[in-house]
This record gives C-alpha cells, structure tokens and sequence, in this order.
C-alpha cells in the first residue's frame, strides 16, 4: 500500500540511515537520504515526500530548524528522533511542527508502527460537515477539501495534527475537548507521552490562527476543563 509514498530519512550516522532505509523500503516505500539539515531541505524541495523522519542533531543546522522550514510550506508527516528524553526538549520539537517523536535507541517496529498510524492520520476524513468554513468575518478561511487555510488573506500551513484538532473543534463547536480527547484524534491511541503535549499544539496553532495568540478568538481555553472552539465573535 505504500508504492507511491516516498520517505525523507535525515541523520548524520550512516549506520542508522542504512537500517532505516532497509526497514522502510522492506514496507514499499521509495527512500530519500540526508545527512544534513541542508542536504534533507535540498531533496525535500525536489522530492514529492509523504514523510520525514528526522534526527534532532545534524552538524550543519538543527533539526528544529529543519522541521520549521518543511513546515512553512508543507503539512507532511515529521517525526522527531532524538536523544533527549527531556520533556522541554520533547515539546520544543512538537512546537517546531513535530508530530511524533521516537527516542534513541529506538525499536524499528515501534518507529515503523508510529509512521504508519501517522501516514494513517494524515488520510482520514476527520472534516466538519462542511468542508469549507469562513470565520470572523472572512478573517479565517478553512477549507479542509483543499487543505487550504487563510489567515486575513494569507495562506497559512498547518501540520496533520493542527488541522485535525482545528477540524474537531470546528465539528463540534459546542463541545468542550479534554487534553485526552485530543490527545487521541491529533496524536491517535498509539501516543504514549506527556499529555501537556497538546498544549503546545494548541499554541502552535494559535500563533497561525489568531490576532493575538494571548487573547485568543477562536480556540478557547476551559480552564480546568480543555479546549473549545470560539467561533471568532460570529
């Protein structure tokens, strides 16, 4: 099922990209090698890639840095491998647009079967009744046919987990999502980690989608409770 899904794997160690790329190309996948920030960039601009595995440590630009480009112009699938296990260091990742991570040494079924559940995620059909929505006067677009979204006339990019935690409050704009709950449809049941995780999500997508992240419209804040969509005063 994978024949048409290319992989960018971006690691200094040569050793861990030979294993990588025996794993993924034992899966169908076509397999696209980096062993720098600058080099996995290069490829990603040429390549059509349907997902990235990343080392947080490369020797010409972090791997922080990296994530935050490809994130500016795309929502493909980034995991994160590090060896930090700090949780600072964990949610720093997921607020460069991480949307998994995998500590070192990793086991490659465990690797594999978060990739796949990524892959998985980023093709469902979590859309609201209609898929595109105007909000706040037009100041919010969101059109989750396209995967096209508009923040006051200007394009924004979100990652699969951003725009399936927008989707959800949107769906259901009266309900109030819990950490867990969201936990479960931006990161899926696989997701064993800090449920703070979502509040760096959540702020991810405010600095996109807000005037001021700090007073926020439209993703609301239940304290105690989680999270709901405010509608932007409409």
């Amino acid at each position: 099922m994978n024949k048409n899904k290319n992989v960018l794997l971006v690691d200094d160690e040569p050793k861990i990209l030979e294993v990588l790329a025996a794993l993924f190309e034992s899966k169908g996948f076509r397999v696209f090698q980096a062993e720098t920030g600058g080099q996995a960039l290069k490829t990603f601009n040429e390549r059509n890639v349907s997902l990235v595995v990343l080392d947080l440590m490369l020797p010409d630009v972090t791997g922080e840095e990296v994530c935050a480009a490809i994130r500016r112009i795309s929502r493909v699938p980034i995991i994160m491998l590090t060896a930090k296990s700090e949780e600072e260091d964990l949610i720093a990742g997921f607020a460069g647009g991480a949307d998994d991570y995998v500590t070192k040494p990793f086991s490659l079924k465990e690797l594999y079967a978060r990739a796949e559940a990524l892959l998985r995620r980023s093709g469902d059909d979590l859309v609201p009744l209609t898929v595109r929505n105007a909000f706040g006067g037009g100041d919010l677009i969101v059109d989750f046919e396209k995967s096209a979204f508009r923040k006051a006339g200007n394009p924004i990019g979100l990652t699969p987990s951003e725009t399936r935690i927008l989707s959800a409050l949107i769906k259901y704009p009266g309900k109030v999502f819990t950490r867990d709950e969201l936990i479960d449809i931006a990161l899926g049941d696989e997701f064993d980690g800090y449920d703070r995780v979502i509040d760096s999500h959540i702020k991810n997508l405010r600095q996109k989608i807000e005037d001021n992240p700090k007073s926020p419209v439209y993703v609301l804040t239940v304290h105690g409770l989680g999270y709901k969509f405010g509608g932007g005063g409409d």
